[in-house]
């Protein structure tokens, strides 16, 4: 008999809240008592729910797997944009290869990518089927399980795109197994739309859940937070009219950075940024060091990325960003470099105090919904007010720019050229890749892709090539009673 899924298995939430790396596959789920024991009360179910959002910042495996922040640079490593500097000690260099997506044994990508989110899944169940018979007053329970409904969806969301192409042309395929409730049996693929349609349900009743209620902190998801993950799935979904809306409503009361912040403000919740619509705050005593996205971004901070691994924008993208505009000031010019802040060098993410490991995750900000919002207006023909929403934007970072004229495919362009720019390093890049059918086109030559930089061999990809897919688990496969070699995803 193949072993049980443990994230089908009863929950783990008193484990999770400690951080626990126990194996998730598990024959023996001794935890049948925990649920009993956390949800007494809504004070135990928020115990519950800290430590699901605990997860989304804890150190994995090694020092390449840190949450959600490791598989933003992943993303964006897979992308056309971002260039590694030199070997420095490997990390996220096969992501960069697109060969660390192709393995499937235990601790790849793949595995630890596929635990961390189910893993997440598996608590938020344990909310949702279980808050409703807490003691505790209404509001309190709604609000706890709205944010565990998002929170799933949030977690559903980024394993479908990560473990299948993108959903347009693709939703009869299969994405990833569905599981709603504890079950001793495991669960085939679900199809794209299987996944899409749980996750938009999801965020329909969270969104009805966390209506005019406050949150304790950043961290926690409120109103504002669903109807921006919704954005996010609405425009994957090719869905204009909901993209635009959702987008909307999740950008109302956070403006633009001035350009003070911009160059300040991807690091910090507590300095009243105005465009932070969820994060998370690390303090000192929970910072994961050399296993934390500074480490692999931030040269300051002696870490991975002051070894060699800088991260760096192309120069291809870098000459398409005007001299007046303030995000050219977050990347370092050519013949500028000095030490280990080699020129092209990002400097757009740094921690607060140089060598001070306190540094926090922007998850996501207003930025991002205000090119959602235009891209989702102008593919609706709304020439006009997509170009009011990219310039309400853009000319907080360039007081020069203006769309004005843009019509059409240009108008498009023009967002997506800003999307890549505004959105560098914060994890958007192979979606879109995926989404636009674009396929994979680095720029070659000084100053982009490949030598004198470490070399990523790949530099193109055609459109819906299986090497943008990360694949199933080799353990999920073996401990599966529904899954088999046949739903591996294709080499």
């Amino acid at each position: 008999m193949k072993k049980i899924l443990k994230l089908s298995a009863p929950l783990l939430l008193v484990l999770a809240t400690i951080g626990c790396k126990k194996d998730y596959l598990d024959t023996n789920p001794s935890n049948q008592v925990v649920p009993d024991v956390i949800f007494k009360d809504v004070n135990g179910a928020k115990v519950a729910l800290n430590g699901a959002y605990r997860l989304y910042y804890t150190s994995y495996t090694n020092h390449g797997n840190f949450g959600p922040k490791s598989y933003d640079i992943v993303a964006d490593l897979m992308g056309n944009d971002m260039v590694v500097h030199s070997q420095g000690y490997g990390w996220f260099n096969t992501d960069y290869r697109y060969t660390a997506q192709l393995s499937a044994v235990n601790a790849s990508r793949s595995d630890v990518m596929w635990a961390f989110y189910y893993r997440i899944i598996n608590n938020a169940n344990g909310i949702i089927n279980n808050i409703d018979n807490v003691a505790g007053s209404q509001e309190e329970k709604d609000n706890i399980k709205g944010q565990a409904l998002a929170m799933r969806a949030h977690c559903y969301y980024y394993l479908v795109n990560f473990f299948q192409q993108t959903y347009k042309g693709n939703e009869t395929k299969p994405g990833v197994p569905i599981y709603t409730a504890s079950t001793t049996q495991g669960a085939p693929r679900g199809t794209v739309q299987d996944v899409y349609d749980l996750i938009v349900d999801d965020l329909t009743t969270a969104e009805d859940l966390l209506e005019g209620k406050p949150r304790e902190h950043i961290s926690n998801i409120d109103v504002q937070t669903v109807q921006g993950i919704r954005a996010r799935v609405a425009l994957t979904m090719e869905d204009w009219a909901n993209a635009a809306t959702y987008a909307n409503k999740a950008r109302q009361g956070h403006s633009p950075m001035s350009t003070t912040q911009f160059r300040q403000g991807f690091s910090k919740v507590t300095d009243g940024n105005p465009e932070w619509i969820w994060g998370f705050e690390v303090i000192t005593d929970q910072a994961t060091i050399y296993a934390s996205f500074y480490s692999h971004m931030d040269v300051t901070m002696g870490g991975y990325a002051a070894l060699g691994g800088q991260k760096k924008i192309t120069k291809a993208l870098y000459d398409q960003i005007p001299a007046t505009d303030v995000r050219k000031q977050v990347w370092t010019a050519p013949g500028a470099g000095a030490g280990a802040n080699v020129e092209y060098n990002q400097t757009k993410f740094h921690a607060p105090v140089a060598g001070n490991w306190a540094a926090d995750y922007v998850i996501m900000r207003a930025g991002e919904m205000y090119l959602i919002e235009a891209e989702a207006l102008a593919r609706q023909g709304q020439n006009g007010p997509a170009v009011t929403v990219l310039e309400s934007l853009i000319t907080a970072r360039d007081p020069n720019y203006t769309a004005a004229g843009l019509t059409g495919t240009d108008l498009i362009n023009e967002i997506l050229l800003q999307r890549r720019i505004e959105l560098w390093g914060e994890g958007f890049a192979l979606f879109d890749i995926k989404r636009l059918k674009t396929g994979l086109n680095r720029p070659t030559g000084a100053g982009n892709h490949g030598l004198p930089n470490y070399d990523p061999v790949l530099y193109t990809l055609p459109d819906g090539d299986p090497k943008f897919l990360m694949r199933i688990p080799q353990r999920e496969l073996d401990a599966s009673e529904v899954l088999g070699p046949a739903d591996q995803n294709p080499s």
